[in-house]
């Protein structure tokens, strides 16, 4: 099957690998432009055009899928299929037009549930205990196509949105080739989305990234869960020194006190929370300093018990 990619992340990368392993003709991959990143703000290729060019394949980074030059190199392509996993852009009417067989998107949600763009992290906030994926015919709503495929997930009770990230990655590959092949022999057959039960799962917006211990332990949790190891939640001590939060998780202790109170300053960095119950923070990235464990942390006497994590004062 001759099959234009789009995509951007490591996510989709896993699926490139998958659809070459099968033998596919990968007549192009379409990618994000490069971005500048880290301190030194370097311009840094997305993963799926390092992978590409590793593996010979022709890479494109347009500016607009909607103009001539897109249209022109369509043609020049003419791909029986797009396969599109996590690119970033919406496709026009035109483009979605174009493939005699369609364009075939791989979502990180069991949908309808979860549409939009961050919707492994918004369920894995939501506390899911199953997550997964969906191969879907795309249409020119968001998310909003014909099923085909599924895929599940049980993410482990403290596991965090990378190591889930990587299984659905896994997933996704498996019910991408899978698709293909029964849309190729034409044994598939579409499932229209039940829009009632339609759920939306937006961008992670910055000011969700900052800790108000004033919510309930579980939620905190699960936030710090949905946000590690990228872009991590963050606290602050009274000094207003700031802490990223790698990883947590719930104890099943209860106290009262102060929301966001120390409990200890031994070789345990428990927090109390809105709820009365305790969060338990496991590691951690002090400002200016590497990822290490909360006990290790704690060694320095840099907190005592008592002492209030929160926002940073103004």
């Amino acid at each position: 099957m001759k099959i234009l990619f789009m995509g951007t992340p490591e996510f989709a990368v896993v699926s490139l690998d998958a659809l070459v392993a099968a033998g596919h003709e990968i007549c192009g991959v379409v990618t994000k432009k490069d971005t500048p990143q880290g301190r030194k703000m370097r311009l840094t290729p997305p993963p799926v055009k390092v992978r590409a060019e590793e593996l010979g394949l022709p890479v494109f980074q347009p500016d607009t899928l909607r103009d001539g030059a897109f249209a022109s190199l369509l043609l020049r392509l003419d791909p029986e299929v797009i396969v599109v996993v996590a690119f970033g852009k919406i496709l026009p009417a035109s483009v979605l037009a174009y493939p005699p067989l369609g364009c075939v998107n791989v979502h990180g949600s069991l949908l309808p549930e979860y549409r939009g763009a961050a919707p492994m992290q918004r369920s894995l906030m939501d506390g899911r205990e199953t997550v997964g994926v969906t191969t879907m015919k795309m249409d020119e709503g968001m998310d909003t196509g014909d099923m085909l495929l599924t895929r599940t997930y049980r993410p482990g009770k403290d596991e965090c949105f990378g190591s889930v990230s990587d299984a659905l990655a896994r997933l996704g590959a498996d019910a991408l080739t899978e698709t293909l092949e029964k849309l190729a022999a034409g044994t598939l057959v579409p499932i229209p989305q039940d829009n009632s039960r339609a759920t939306v799962a937006p961008k992670i917006g910055k000011e969700e990234e900052t800790l108000d211990f004033s919510l309930p332990a579980r939620t905190l949790h699960n936030r710090i869960r949905a946000l590690s190891p990228s872009p991590l939640c963050r606290t602050f001590t009274p000094g207003g020194a700031l802490l990223k939060i790698v990883s947590s998780t719930l104890p099943s202790l209860s106290a009262e006190g102060e929301a966001g109170e120390l409990l200890s300053d031994e070789n345990r960095l428990l927090v109390l929370c809105g709820d009365g119950e305790v969060l338990e923070i496991t590691e951690l990235i002090p400002e200016g300093k590497q990822k290490m464990k909360a006990a290790d942390y704690l060694r320095g006497r840099k907190l005592k018990k008592g002492d209030l994590l929160g926002r940073k004062e103004n």
